[in-house]
């Protein structure tokens, strides 16, 4: 075929797109927020924001709303549970009550205490007390709840320090965002990859922190399993200042793999005041019945808050 006519065929075969309509489609990519002043930061000042917060937190009392949901692709279906009010305690390095009172009648719906390596757990409805390890050894996917652990909340609620076994790779990312009109955009964000490195060498991923380039306030953080599974996804947002620190009033923590999702909304908040060894004692009531969840002992109705 002569080099003009392939060109004019070229043509007229582009030309055509138009006319038939179902040869491509259009859709809209969303653009940069320009409108919005972004803010920089450079590793260390990264680093600096992280350390000396986690720093001046020694300990953490707070009343909290609740939202609870289980599900999702696995399970086919998301089930919400009605918000209740709560109560958290956190004392570092390791320690974390939270008690949470059923709605409208005000009694407690569960207690539940760690050290950072036992949990305890009472739920007085069900008239149960279980004991268990904070890592999961044996994940109960029919019953989601019964996969939590007070380390997720912790670890959730206060962001750890940069610690001398860990190495912080910064990175340049984007986010989609929101407006108050709903319209999306792709907006630039720092990351921090946090780094394990222990003795023998074998580093890990540990921790992704994100941060919003608008006020460099952290918005997001992962957490990683030794294998680089993402094990908690956590969305921080709605700052506002607690006694002097900016502290996120919003925390939405996500545990894919079980398919749970808890959110705190922070109603009232107070650092640093003294919390002694009785606050994080919770007591086996008479006449409860006692479920040993590393004992491999089986969950009576297959266990659970429902």
């Amino acid at each position: 075929m002569p080099f003009r006519f392939r060109r004019s065929a070229v043509l007229v075969f582009l030309a055509s797109f138009p006319l038939s309509g179902c040869l491509f489609r259009t859709h809209k990519v969303p653009q940069e927020l320009a409108p919005v002043a972004l803010k920089t930061a450079t590793k260390p000042e990264l680093l600096k924001y992280i350390n000396n917060e986690a720093a001046q937190i020694f300990t953490m009392q707070a009343t909290v709303d609740i939202d609870t949901a289980v599900g999702g692709a696995k399970k086919g279906k998301v089930t919400e549970y009605e918000q209740i009010r709560g109560y958290v305690l956190v004392r570092k390095p390791a320690m974390l009550r939270m008690i949470g009172l059923l709605p409208f009648i005000r009694s407690r719906a569960f207690d539940m205490v760690s050290d950072g390596r036992e949990f305890k757990l009472y739920i007085p409805p069900k008239n149960r007390f279980v004991i268990g390890q904070n890592v999961v050894t044996t994940p109960n996917p029919q019953q989601p709840l019964e996969n939590l652990r007070p380390q997720v909340i912790y670890d959730a609620l206060l962001l750890r320090e940069i610690a001398p076994d860990e190495k912080a790779v910064p990175e340049e990312g984007t986010e989609t965002v929101t407006d108050s009109k709903g319209r999306r955009y792709q907006q630039p964000n720092y990351i921090l990859n946090v780094i394990r490195c222990p003795a023998d060498d074998n580093c890990v991923l540990s921790r992704k922190i994100y941060f919003n380039r608008i006020d460099l306030l952290p918005n997001r953080q992962q957490i990683f399993n030794e294998t680089g599974t993402p094990v908690t996804d956590v969305r921080y947002s709605n700052y506002k200042d607690y006694e002097g620190v900016q502290f996120p009033s919003r925390i939405e923590i996500k545990r894919p793999e079980e398919e749970y999702d808890i959110t705190l909304t922070i109603v009232t908040l107070v650092w640093n005041q003294p919390l002694s060894d009785d606050k994080f004692v919770l007591a086996q009531p008479p006449n409860t019945q006692v479920i040993h969840l590393d004992h491999n002992q089986p969950t009576p109705n297959g266990g659970g808050t429902e």
